[in-house]
């Protein structure tokens, strides 16, 4: 073919609408002509595209250049950053590349005021340029005590709502939140549940008011002994069973203390004459009359075949039961009248608390010693008044508790293996109280911190605390957590000075009787049942333990 004929051809083919074919058709140029070209967005998306210039990738569509799947069908590879969970390496959140606003959080009208305010200051209302200083800052509060810091609050939010913060709080940018689980129903409880009324009130008729006797005890079998002007009465708890025990026939006596031997069995009664009697509550009989004492017995206290005894006269006299003489030794380490006797747990030490104002610890080792006048293993006189309360720690037989009187109110604890003291306590409780004014018929009410003596003390066998029993102002029962010695509760309901308390034998229920003439009985140390089988199952797994080790020996 010549030349001319060649140019003729090739300009003919220029003059045809459609391009030239040297070919098969680029994929670009097929994803170009699949789309359609009154779509603006296409060409940002796929090509860059200007007349007079070669269309070019664009580095945002990497995956539309991958090779179809050999299926033969259209759909590409799935994006590495997009196969990434949400909080599992993802950098955003739902793996994509923007941040979505949430349209439930955002506020848009206040958006709106925000983007048309021209300054960038505190947002003040219009005629502003005419108000004084003092005036502007008023408004200024004003507005961001009702509507907030808004020149500060976000136009577009991304997440849930910051909670409000708590009343008062000055800058809400800086509320610290989180998000807390519900608790479960099955949570440990933190505190247990103490009744704030008696289980069951008895009448306790001329029962008397006198704060140095000790007219009330319990003893193993369930029997509650209480002395009423000259007669003892017996009450058994199990079966609410009320018998007459004993009554002085001399006219004017009256009954200072009663004691349980730890059998319970047997009941020591000690008398206004000076005498100490011994009664079998089984047969309701007596069997022996101690005399010895020239005043009156108020206080007394067992360790074994040892009966203490403590007068007015300030002497304590130790009873050995099983010989025709009983009077085995004396304490004299007070010069008023004993009211406080109590025999430690281990039996090691008696502790003896006095009108005068003195607290003394005697060894067992003393009781029939030769000597004359044995000398106290510790004397303590840091109590202001009568120490009537006194009680052993069960769990640290070491730790003795003691009460002082309306002029000292405090309790104090002790540690006789050393002689120290461990702490103090002030009873002092708040009393709400009320006043009509005389003129205009209003009334002021107020709390006034009032402090009343300490009648008796009782620790808890299941858990490590203790109770008090208190005169006035408020004739209160106080539960008291050991050693921190914060109050855990307060029973109220006597009328009168709470003057004496004993324990049931399960150590749950605390009577308490007071000058009011009534007897109450709380159920305020109850024993969780699931705690106490967990523990006797595992007691008898340990025991268990030892026989078989025992058996392999």
């Amino acid at each position: 073919m010549s030349h001319f004929s060649l140019e003729s051809e090739l300009s003919s083919a220029l003059r045809m609408d459609g391009p030239i074919s040297k070919g098969p058709t680029m994929r670009w140029q097929r994803k170009q002509g699949d789309c359609d070209p009154n779509q603006s967005v296409n060409a940002s998306l796929n090509v860059s595209y200007a007349p007079g210039k070669t269309p070019v990738k664009t580095t945002s569509n990497k995956s539309l250049s991958k090779t179809p799947s050999s299926n033969g069908s259209n759909s590409h590879k799935t994006p590495r950053s997009a196969k990434k969970t949400p909080g599992k390496g993802a950098k955003t959140p739902a793996g994509g590349d923007r941040f979505i606003p949430n349209r439930s959080t955002t506020q848009f009208e206040l958006g709106q005021y925000l983007m048309t305010q021209e300054n960038s200051g505190p947002i003040v209302s219009e005629g502003a340029e005419m108000m004084s200083p003092s005036k502007l800052e008023y408004q200024k509060v004003m507005s961001e005590n009702l509507n907030g810091d808004l020149a500060n609050k976000k136009i577009i939010s991304y997440k849930a709502k910051v909670p409000n913060g708590p009343e008062g709080h000055q800058n809400p940018l800086q509320v610290l939140y989180s998000t807390c689980k519900t608790p479960s129903s099955t949570a440990k409880k933190t505190t247990r549940n103490i009744p704030q009324v008696p289980e069951r009130i008895l009448d306790a008729p001329e029962i008397m008011d006198d704060y140095y006797l000790n007219l009330l005890d319990w003893s193993v079998n369930n029997l509650l002994a209480v002395a009423l002007g000259s007669n003892v009465y017996l009450w058994n708890a199990g079966s609410g069973e009320i018998t007459q025990l004993m009554q002085l026939d001399t006219q004017g006596d009256y009954i200072g203390a009663v004691a349980w031997v730890p059998e319970g069995n047997i009941l020591g009664v000690g008398t206004s004459s000076g005498e100490v009697q011994l009664w079998d509550v089984s047969q309701q009989k007596r069997l022996r009359n101690m005399a010895g004492h020239t005043a009156r017995v108020g206080a007394m206290s067992w360790n074994s075949y040892i009966l203490s005894s403590g007068s007015r006269s300030g002497n304590i006299h130790n009873h050995d039961v099983r010989v025709p003489q009983h009077h085995v030794g004396t304490f004299a380490g007070h010069t008023q009248e004993v009211c406080g006797l109590q025999w430690s747990p281990d039996n090691k030490y008696l502790a003896s608390g006095g009108n005068d104002n003195i607290l003394n610890v005697w060894s067992a080792q003393n009781v029939q010693s030769t000597q004359t006048a044995p000398q106290p293993v510790h004397c303590f006189s840091q109590h202001l008044a009568a120490v009537k309360a006194v009680s052993w720690c069960p769990w640290q037989h070491n730790v003795l508790a003691s009460g002082g009187g309306t002029a000292d109110r405090h309790i104090r604890f002790w540690n006789v293996s050393v002689g120290s003291s461990l702490n103090a306590v002030d009873t002092k409780s708040q009393v709400r109280w009320t006043q009509s004014l005389r003129y205009g018929g209003h009334k002021v009410s107020g709390t006034v911190d009032t402090k009343s003596q300490v009648c008796a003390l009782l620790w808890s066998k299941e858990y490590k605390e203790l109770i008090s029993s208190h005169g006035f102002a408020l004739n209160q029962l106080t539960i008291w957590k050991y050693p921190g010695m914060t109050k855990v509760a307060e029973l109220t309901g006597h009328t009168s000075r709470v003057l004496h308390m004993a324990m049931s034998p399960d150590g749950t229920t605390v009577v308490s009787a007071g000058a009011d003439e009534t007897l109450r009985l709380w159920k305020c140390f109850a024993v969780d049942k699931d705690k106490k089988k967990s523990q006797k199952s595992t007691l008898i797994a340990k025991d268990h333990t030892i026989t078989h080790l025992s058996k392999i020996r």
